[in-house]
Order: structure tokens, then C-alpha cells, then sequence
């Protein structure tokens, strides 16, 4: 054991070390007598961020945070807030398993991969300070933003909605008093073409309207066999409109509505191991009429092909409006409005998770698979007064989300012998009402000049009501899809509610080691509210009618920032440690019977988590920068506790402790990323930026269970972008290429091994290799 800490505590003890060393390395450099005019040149500028919902430097904030403005997006080639996983320590950042615009999110370990409706998710995502309360849509394009902020550990104090990761921050800019204008064209490989037009103007002195519009088209990476459709092609458009009003300096009002329609063909992955010999199925007519034995259907070469036969059609509407008022009442003191509301509406055909024409294990959905709306409503007081500033408000969210689905499992069933029940379909709905009502306040106090503390404290209680169906049917479908399945057995039929309530308190130390030097150590509490499981069998485990628990985690950070080398360097590290309790996993397993799937959240138990992270930027001469970021995670489970089937009772289920053979999801141990930036400054012609980078992430895990079959190896990824933007910055052009190593790497997987369901082994891959050429005019 003694080993295993060294192991665990030496990459970050030589991180923070490094840090610290950089303090006595610049105090040596600016003792030295340089030419001040070669400093200003190679000095880097001040970021400014709302983290604490004021405008500050990021390196007086006492969170570890990043953050990638509008501009940096655009010269890297950045479409939408995936691209973040590449520069950002420690975060997992990637569409969904069999999605197009769903997200998955994890910030140091903690997040939540199962996007299936009611879920909470570990990690925030707020757009202008609303919460997006559901991770369907919220694949958000690069689209009209000022900049992208990521928080990571517990967030509660500060925001409306409490975090138990981390947050998303897409923060767009206020509407000019001058008219705006930008036209902006995409070409690329795989039929890649993009419009992007956004435009802002004054009405009046005081009234201005604002807005933007994406259209996002490309043909698939890959190719349906069985139906002729393209596989992971892109389809989608995306707008936003605005409307600010100021009637007098201490007034500011702003009305926002926004919309993304996603008609991309459904994403079934790509079948990693062929179908069993031993699995005989009767021959799949194909879209020809012509009888194909299933052994015809072979694992495609490429990745991103599929011999699905449930379907291709899928559509995902996201949409919302909000408004901000806002009333600075004096120098001291503002007050805040944030009112909000959204909806969202999946409507596929469903995910074929076998990935053959036969109906071997179908994940088959009704008209609308997923349906979701929320209000929200936040008061905000922030004030400022002679050594003290601060925050303090009150939130209310008011959410559903529902939906169902067909799991076809019948013909998987009936090429066994001996099995019970052929044709056999599963049939699973249910809603969840979430209203949540939280009150936070946070403060900052001065000390002395140099010494600073912040305190905070959130109290949450979140009220749900779950309203759960499940019944096995014998047929191919059941009536939540339209099908006429008999009703054999009936599994889960409640309604229920809980009520869950906590204090998560917040405390941190900063102290001004010198004017462009920060160091501080910070604690907090994160909360995430229990639930119920929507594909909970009520007959396997009864206690799933009682709902799952609330997760909590205890953060330790101790953090360095600064600039260092009069302003060429700005740097930032932290080392972390995470007490995680009560962790929401989600499991699915074949019924013991052999006559269904089984699913589970359950509360596993404990972990530790630890680790550091380092970031930062050098700016060498004028011309020449480079970005960096390292991070490393150790997470480990102390206990975790799983459903495993009951020797002496075949149909029932215990609980095992099972935490030697479990491992972090979507967790990478190191990660990192480099990129030199080169502008070559072209007089009277503009300017051209020449940026190369390598992002790296070690192996991880798809699920806490490892599989070797889809669990992702280490890899590395290699972009460039070479952008030229005129003298007048009215004109850019540029090209991006991105993977250009043309890595094939899995994002989510489904993992359903077994002659019962045909080895259903299916991966999900992010893009291949992929060049952009942009056009852009502006004004």
C-alpha cells in the first residue's frame, strides 16, 4: 500500500513542485535588467471571467478553471464544445453512445455517461447562466459565443443549479452599440458545407436586436449495408435571436430565444465481433426481397459502417427562451433576474444495438423516445463594499422528462434451445417531475492586502415524483411502439415520490504571494440529489419502487496561479482529493431466467479520487506562443456494492461487494495536450496564424466494468490550422485539419456479450481525419 500512494502522489507532488519552482525562477528573472519595450511585446493578455458571476482575472479566481475564448475557438477550428477535451485537463467532453447532439460529461472523475431521461447530470452546462437541465441537444455548435468557461470540482454556492463535477460555462457577448456583421463558409471533407451568418444593430440609442443562424450539413463517415443509408453524417441547423434593452445606465434587460433542429441519421455504432456460429436465425429478407443468411453480414472494416436493420430516421428538436433583468442599484450593489424556459423532443426509430439486419437486440422507440421541459427562476444579489464582495440568491427549477422504448430481445431468445420465451419484447416508459428549490450566498473578505477568504453555503431540497412501466411482452414490440405484443408479464408499475434536502458549505484561503501571484487551498461539498430508475424491474429488485439515494462528494484543492517572467508565462495547477460517496452507477444484466434485461442504479459506495492538473501559456517572442495542459487522475473505488444473482433463489438478486474489479468510467489517468502558435505578421496584407497541437488521453474505460472489447487504448491526436485574416479584420480564410493521424478511437460503447443476444458488442467512434477550408467576411 505504501507503493501504491508514492505512485499515486509523486506525478502530482512533481507538478506542484514545478509550479512552486517557477516562483524563485521569476523573482531571479526580474531582478534582471531587460528592455522593457521587448516585454510588452511578448507579454500576455489578462483573461477575464465570470466564474464567481463578476468580471475578474482568472488568476484571482480561487477555482480551477479554463477557459477558451471566441477567437481561440475559431483559429483552431473548433465546430462545437467538444473540441474542449482536447486542451482542457481532465475532462471527458464527447457525444453520447448512439447519439448525434447528446453529451457526455466528466470533470475529474465525476460526471454521468447514461443520457436516458430523469438522470441528473454530474456536470453543469449553463448557456448565459441558465441550466441546461437535460444533456439531449446539448451539443452546442460554436455559434455567436464570447468565450467557453469549464469549472471543475462542486459547484453550488455560486449557480442557480448545484454541480457535483464541475460546469460548462457558454457565455456569449453583449449586442454592440454599432452595427455588426459576419458570413461565414465551411467546405470539407465528406461533403462538409456550413453557412454561418450572424448580425447585430441598434434599433434606438437604447433598444438593440442581435442573432445568428448554423446551417450544418456533411455526408457520413460511413454506410448502412443493409438500407443504403449513410452512418454518422451530420444534418442540423441552429439559431439564436436577441433582443437588449437599456432605458437608462442602471437598467439592462435582455430577452433571448434560441433553437437547434438535428435530423442526422440514427447512429447504431459499429459491431466489434462477428455474429456467433452457433446463433441460427431463419434468413433476413433484404431491401432487394432476397433471402440473406445473417453469416452473409460480416464485421464492416470501417468503423463507422453498420448492417443495421432497425432504421435510420432520428430527430432532435431543442429550443428555449430567457430573460434577463438586471438593476445595478448602486456602486455596491446589483440585482438579478434569470428567467427561463426550455423543452426538448427526441424522436428516432431507435438504436440497433446488435448492429445486424435481425432483430436480435433492439433498442425500437415510439413516435417520441424522449420529452423533456423545465422553468427556472434565479434572483441574484451581488455587492461589493469596502473589503468584502459577494453573491447570494434564490433558484427554482421546475422539470420533466419522459419517455419509452421497445427492447426487442425475442428472436435473440428464441435461437437458443431451451430458452423460455421467443419473440420476447420488453416495454419501458416512465416520467419524472423534478422541482427543486435551492438559497446560496458566497463572500469574499480581505484580510489584509495580500490575505483573502471565501466563504459559502448552499441549501438544496429537490422533490421527485417517478412514474415507472416496464411489462415483458411476447412479440416483436409491444403498444408503446405501436406493436401488437401480448402482455405475458408484468415487471415494474409504480408511482412514487421523494424529497431530498443538504447543506454543501464551500471555504477557501488565497494569499497574494505578489502582485501577479495567487496561491490557495479551498473545500467543498458537492450534492447530487437520488432518484428513480426508469428501467427498474420491480420483480428482480423490489426495493427499485423506493428510488435511488443522493451522491456526495468532499473536495480538497490546494492551487497556484500566476505569470510569471514579467507576463511571458501564465500558468495555472492544482492538486485535488475527492472523498465520492454514495456514487449513481448504472448497470444493465441478463435476467437470471434468461428471459430479459435486467437494469440497475445503484448507490455503489465510496472512492477516492486524486490528482493535479497544470495549464498555461508562453509567449516566447511576439510571434511565437505555445499552450499546454497536463492532468492525472487517480480514482479508485474503496467499495462497490452490485446486484449479482442469488445462488439459492435464480430470480432474485444480492448485493455483492465487488470494488477490486472496478475501475473509473471515461476516466483517463493522464491526459494532456501541447500547441505552438505562430502569427506572421503580413503588413499591410494582414496576418497569418499558423497553430499545430497534440492532445493525448491514456487508456480508459467505457464502463466500471472493464472490457477488453471496446475499452479505448491510449491515443494521441494531431491537428493544424493555418488562418489568414486581412489588415482590416474584415476577411479570414482558413484551413483546419483535424486527426490527422486518422486515429480511431471509441467515445461510448454497448456491451451485451452472450449467445442469447448474439454478442452485441458495439462501439462508438469519434471523427476520422478530417480538413476544413472557411471563408469568412466580417464587419
Amino acid at each position: 500500500m505504501t507503493i501504491k500512494k508514492y505512485d499515486a502522489w509523486s506525478p502530482m507532488l512533481a507538478v506542484f513542485s514545478s509550479s512552486l519552482s517557477l516562483i524563485v525562477a521569476t523573482q531571479s528573472a526580474n531582478a534582471q535588467d531587460t528592455t522593457q519595450a521587448a516585454e510588452a511585446d511578448a507579454t500576455i493578455e489578462t483573461v477575464v471571467v465570470t466564474a464567481r458571476r463578476r468580471g475578474e482575472s482568472m488568476l484571482n479566481v480561487p477555482i480551477a478553471m479554463s477557459t477558451r475564448s471566441g477567437e481561440q475557438l475559431d483559429l483552431s477550428g473548433a465546430t462545437d464544445i467538444t473540441a474542449l477535451q482536447r486542451t482542457t485537463p481532465n475532462l471527458t467532453l464527447q457525444v453520447s453512445r448512439g447519439t448525434n447532439s447528446t453529451l457526455t460529461t466528466f470533470v475529474r472523475g465525476i460526471g454521468q455517461q447514461d443520457p436516458l431521461w430523469g438522470f441528473e447530470p454530474g456536470v453543469g452546462l449553463y448557456v448565459d447562466d441558465v441550466y441546461i437541465a437535460r444533456p439531449q441537444g446539448a451539443i452546442l455548435d460554436i455559434l455567436d459565443v464570447e468565450r467557453i468557461e469549464v469549472l471543475r470540482g462542486p459547484q453550488g454556492t455560486l449557480y442557480g443549479r448545484n454541480t457535483i463535477g464541475g460546469a460548462v460555462k457558454y457565455v456569449t457577448a453583449k449586442i454592440k452599440a454599432e452595427p455588426t456583421f459576419r458570413a461565414r463558409a465551411n467546405v470539407g471533407t465528406y461533403g462538409q458545407r456550413d453557412f454561418i451568418f450572424a448580425g447585430s444593430t441598434p434599433v434606438t440609442e437604447t433598444l438593440h436586436v442581435g442573432g445568428a443562424v448554423g446551417l450544418y450539413k456533411r455526408d457520413g463517415y460511413g454506410e448502412n449495408h443493409f438500407s443504403g443509408a449513410e452512418t454518422n453524417d451530420k444534418d442540423a441547423w441552429a439559431g439564436r435571436l436577441s433582443v437588449e434593452f437599456s432605458p437608462t445606465p442602471d437598467l439592462f434587460f435582455r430577452a433571448s430565444a434560441d433553437r437547434t433542429e438535428d435530423t442526422s441519421n440514427a447512429n447504431h455504432g459499429h459491431r466489434e465481433l462477428p455474429v456467433p456460429e452457433a446463433y441460427a436465425l431463419p434468413p433476413i429478407t433484404d431491401p432487394y426481397g432476397i433471402d440473406v443468411p445473417l453469416s452473409a453480414f460480416p464485421v464492416t472494416e470501417n468503423v463507422y459502417d453498420t448492417w443495421a436493420g432497425l432504421g435510420d430516421y432520428n430527430k432532435v428538436i431543442t429550443e428555449g427562451v430567457s430573460f434577463l433583468a438586471e438593476w445595478s442599484v448602486s456602486e455596491s450593489l446589483t440585482l438579478k433576474s434569470i428567467s427561463a424556459y426550455r423543452d426538448g423532443v427526441t424522436i428516432t426509430e431507435g438504436i440497433d444495438f446488435d448492429g445486424t439486419p435481425a432483430p436480435v437486440l433492439d433498442i425500437a422507440a415510439p413516435e417520441t423516445v424522449y420529452d423533456d421541459d423545465q422553468f427556472s427562476q434565479e434572483f441574484q444579489a451581488s455587492f461589493s463594499f469596502s473589503g468584502m464582495r459577494g453573491l447570494a440568491g434564490v433558484y427554482y427549477l421546475d422539470a420533466s422528462a419522459s419517455g419509452g422504448y421497445d427492447t426487442i430481445i425475442g428472436l435473440g431468445a428464441s435461437a437458443i434451445p431451451g430458452t423460455p420465451t421467443p419473440n420476447l419484447t420488453q416495454g419501458t416508459s416512465g416520467t419524472v417531475d423534478t422541482k427543486s428549490y435551492a438559497a446560496f450566498a458566497d463572500v469574499d473578505i480581505d484580510l489584509t492586502e495580500r490575505l483573502s477568504v471565501s466563504l459559502g453555503l448552499r441549501w438544496t431540497r429537490d422533490e421527485k415524483t417517478g412514474v415507472v412501466f416496464k411489462a415483458n411482452y411476447l412479440g416483436l414490440g409491444s403498444p408503446l411502439s405501436g406493436e401488437n405484443g401480448v402482455q405475458i408479464q408484468l415487471l415494474t408499475d409504480y408511482t412514487n415520490s421523494v424529497a431530498f434536502e443538504e447543506l454543501t458549505p464551500r471555504a477557501s484561503v488565497s494569499y497574494a504571494l505578489s502582485p501577479s501571484m495567487n496561491i490557495y487551498a479551498a473545500y467543498s461539498r458537492g450534492f447530487k440529489s437520488g432518484g428513480f430508475d426508469m428501467r427498474g424491474d420491480a420483480v428482480a429488485t423490489p426495493e427499485t419502487i423506493n428510488g435511488y439515494d443522493p451522491e456526495t462528494v468532499d473536495s480538497y484543492e490546494l492551487g497556484l496561479k500566476g505569470t510569471f517572467f514579467d507576463g511571458r508565462l501564465t500558468m495555472a495547477s492544482a492538486l485535488f482529493h475527492a472523498a465520492y460517496n454514495g456514487q449513481q452507477v448504472t448497470s444493465q444484466q441478463l435476467n437470471a431466467t434468461g428471459s430479459g434485461l435486467v437494469s440497475f442504479i445503484d448507490n455503489v459506495g465510496s472512492s477516492k479520487i486524486k490528482g493535479a492538473e497544470i495549464e498555461g501559456t508562453a509567449r516566447f517572442t511576439e510571434a511565437l506562443s505555445a499552450d499546454f495542459g497536463v492532468g492525472y487522475i487517480d480514482a479508485g473505488f474503496d467499495e462497490y456494492l452490485a446486484y449479482r444473482a442469488d445462488p439459492a433463489v435464480p430470480t432474485a438478486y444480492i448485493l455483492t461487494d465487488v470494488a477490486d474489479s472496478r475501475q473509473f468510467q471515461n476516466t483517463p489517468k493522464w491526459n494532456g495536450n501541447l500547441s505552438l502558435n505562430y502569427r506572421y505578421d503580413l503588413g499591410t496584407k494582414g496576418d497569418l496564424n499558423i497553430r499545430g497541437g497534440v492532445s493525448f488521453r491514456s487508456m480508459s474505460s467505457m464502463f466500471e466494468t472493464p472490457v477488453s472489447e471496446i475499452d479505448q487504448k491510449a491515443y494521441q491526436l494531431y491537428d493544424i490550422s493555418v488562418v489568414w485574416t486581412s489588415a482590416r479584420a474584415d476577411w479570414r480564410i482558413g484551413v483546419h485539419g483535424r486527426n490527422l493521424g486518422n486515429e480511431k478511437y471509441r467515445t461510448g460503447g454497448y456491451y451485451f456479450p452472450g449467445l442469447a443476444y448474439g454478442d452485441s458488442i458495439i462501439g462508438f467512434y469519434a471523427p476520422p481525419r478530417t480538413v476544413t477550408v472557411s471563408l469568412e467576411y466580417r464587419f
